[in-house]
């Protein structure tokens, strides 16, 4: 029998939708989380927000900061749960290595841009990117919007 294959947008928790617009992203890395009990059932309810987010290395080991998890009232009554906690992302000794060099060498930062489950683990995709001047966030309002008419072109000239 064949598989079904899920929707792609189906396992999304949380998205940071202002990260391509403040950031041209180069390339993007896939991490787990060392997350906690209480968490994982607060991210299975989708009550997760990653946009305030950021991610930084320290002491060869990657974490992120400003991931807030909003605690449930039925899953953490015997825990003290603090939301904005700094959670390590588990990567490969060779991806933070790259990382690493490519942060302090070429002037990138490394940027949260979604949240999702991959089969039962939560993973986070990560940019590398560097920060976009004003100039450059115009430019991309005008493409969208341009590509937003030349769209409705389009689905008119088809009827």
């Amino acid at each position: 029998m064949a598989k079904k294959k899920s929707k792609p947008g189906s396992n999304t928790i949380a998205l940071n939708k202002k990260a391509r617009y403040e950031y041209f992203i180069e390339d993007e890395i896939e991490a787990g989380m060392e997350l906690q009990g209480w968490e994982v059932k607060s991210l299975r309810q989708g009550k997760a927000n990653i946009a305030e987010s950021y991610v930084f290395l320290r002491d060869g080991e990657a974490f992120i900061s400003g991931m807030n998890i909003i605690p449930l009232q039925q899953a953490s009554t015997h825990v003290i749960a603090n939301p904005t906690r700094v959670r390590k992302l588990l990567l490969s000794r060779r991806e933070l290595d790259n990382l690493f060099g490519r942060i302090n060498r070429e002037g990138m930062t490394l940027i949260a841009l979604s949240l999702y489950w991959s089969r039962s683990w939560v993973k986070i995709k990560v940019g590398v990117a560097k920060g976009k001047k004003m100039h450059d966030k115009r430019d991309t309002v005008k493409d969208r919007d341009w590509q937003r008419q030349k769209d409705r072109v389009m689905k008119s000239a088809l009827r």
